[in-house]
């Protein structure tokens, strides 16, 4: 595989087409199984925000059967598809309801072919484009290979943007919910921009890829009849849990939505897709059929119990609607990218957010799944911060060691928002324990209930390590044959065991 890494005048493409990234999802599991040896079908990616109740065919009371909608779709495989897709919209009007019909109706080889055709077809090179952020990346990306000029607002400002921006904007994007916050608008608020977007000639591009998983009376495709200015995204990718067969589509006005059919891409969908996917859009209830109804629930009740268990060890989740978890990691000592680096290596991918329009790296997004794997995902976070803890604990003990060992012990250390954690004048040489955890209850430490469930070796109890002889003895030992497992060892035999 070749990567541009630097711009070339000799290449013969648009130069700004040289600064973009390829999309890297969809070969994290593999690339995760090679840099850390476990097999593919061990990795748990909650980096993928789809359906964690599984897809319509592992249903039996659905009715479907994807061997047979396999079948069918391959007697077709030697035939052109209708590129008119007639079922295909039909079924996805009928799915939608609001008063849609087939010609409202655009078919697209999922989310991201339908924000490039749309992108095509209405911007010229240098028109500004309003993006708010954090959100999905593919709009900016998209855009980027029109050309266009983009201009980023907080998503606080979407619903009310100033109006000089907006005649300036050849298009606004809305995602709702929003990915990656989780965040739903309600559909008075993107009625009311709805119109100011079209009192200003702007197109509103509405995402709305994963509403049947959150809240599908939200939805706004009731407005495009009366409003050429209004575009709006559907996928079934995320609700049907089949990233593997892309299919989704666009619901705008007929004249729009003819003007889109005509220029798309011909034969955008396969045969697989299309049938496919009309059979899923044709389940009876549209998107309040059983299987979307069932769904919605069981993600709202799996959704609380991961935020409960995120919800402690500096983790802050924001509220969401929908499968997937917006979390605040700043108070961490770990970056979003060590933190995701971190649970790879443990078979667990987790979103880093730092490629969300360069928001730092104090944010990561984390999938809804069943509650199996929703405790996995919590156990290695638990894990990964443990661990984490320990190396940076023994990389401090070896340094206080290092300075007590040169100027004496280092004393009562009163700047410690802690001090005293066990009694006023304590040494506080070793605040990082070289036996942690002992598990010898001898010492004061004992056993406790981890607020997220099983149980933790606690030293609220022991003061062991802060009276000054036991700390002038623990730095003979280091001084003399340095921090290993085996100083460790001799030294709490010969030091400690006196002690107990």
């Amino acid at each position: 595989m070749i990567i541009v890494t630097e711009k070339s005048s000799s290449l013969p493409v648009k130069n700004y087409l040289q600064d973009l990234k390829p999309c890297a999802h969809g070969g994290l599991i593999r690339k995760s199984s090679q840099n850390y040896g476990i097999p593919e079908s061990e990795i748990l990616d909650a980096s993928a925000s789809l359906n964690p109740f599984g897809t319509p065919f592992d249903h039996k009371w659905s009715q479907l059967n994807l061997d047979v909608l396999l079948a069918k779709g391959l007697e077709k495989l030697e035939q052109y598809p209708d590129n008119r897709y007639l079922e295909y919209r039909k079924a996805a009007a009928v799915f939608i309801g609001m008063g849609m019909t087939y010609e409202n109706i655009v078919p697209g080889n999922g989310s991201t072919e339908i924000i490039r055709l749309v992108a095509e077809c209405v911007i010229n090179e240098g028109d500004m484009v309003l993006i708010p952020r954090p959100t999905f990346s593919e709009y900016e990306m998209q855009c980027k290979v029109m050309g266009a000029s983009i201009k980023y607002i907080d998503q606080e400002d979407i619903l009310d943007p100033d109006d000089k921006l907006l005649d300036e904007a050849k298009m606004i994007f809305v995602c709702n919910p929003n990915n990656p916050t989780g965040k739903l608008l309600l559909k008075e608020d993107i009625d009311s921009l709805a119109k100011k977007c079209a009192s200003h000639d702007t197109i509103l591009f509405v995402d709305e890829a994963f509403i049947e998983l959150a809240d599908p009376e939200q939805s706004v495709a009731y407005l495009v009849e009366g409003n050429d200015y209004l575009f709006i995204q559907r996928s079934l990718t995320k609700a049907f849990a089949i990233p593997g067969i892309r299919m989704g589509f666009g619901v705008a006005s007929k004249n729009f939505a003819c003007v889109l059919n005509n220029a798309r891409l011909s034969w955008n969908m396969g045969c697989i897709a299309d049938i496919v996917a009309t059979a899923l859009l044709s389940m009876e209830g549209g998107v309040n059929s059983q299987y979307l109804r069932e769904s919605r629930a069981f993600i709202t009740k799996e959704r609380q119990f991961l935020m409960d268990k995120l919800s402690r060890r500096g983790f802050k989740p924001f509220e969401s609607s929908v499968n997937y978890i917006y979390v605040d990691i700043s108070s961490l000592p770990l970056d979003s990218s060590e933190l995701s680096q971190r649970m790879a290596s443990k078979g667990v991918l987790i979103r880093d957010c730092s490629s969300f329009q360069n928001i730092g790296k104090d944010y990561i997004r984390i999938a809804v799944r069943n509650r199996e794997e929703n405790e996995r995902i919590a156990a290695t976070i638990r894990t990964v911060i443990y661990e984490w803890g320990r190396e940076q604990a023994k990389i401090q003990l070896e340094e206080n060691i290092t300075t007590a060992s040169k100027c004496g012990r280092m004393g009562s250390n009163k700047e410690c928002a802690y001090y005293p954690c066990h009694f006023e004048g304590q040494d506080c040489t070793f605040c990082f324990c070289p036996f942690y955890p002992c598990e010898d209850e001898r010492t004061g430490g004992t056993w406790v209930e981890s607020s997220s469930g099983g149980q933790v070796w606690s030293c609220l109890d022991c003061d062991v390590m802060h009276q000054e002889d036991v700390v002038d003895d623990l730095l003979s030992v280091f001084t003399r044959e340095g921090l290993n497992e085996k100083s460790v060892k001799k030294a709490w035999n010969e030091v400690v065991e006196s002690k107990l």
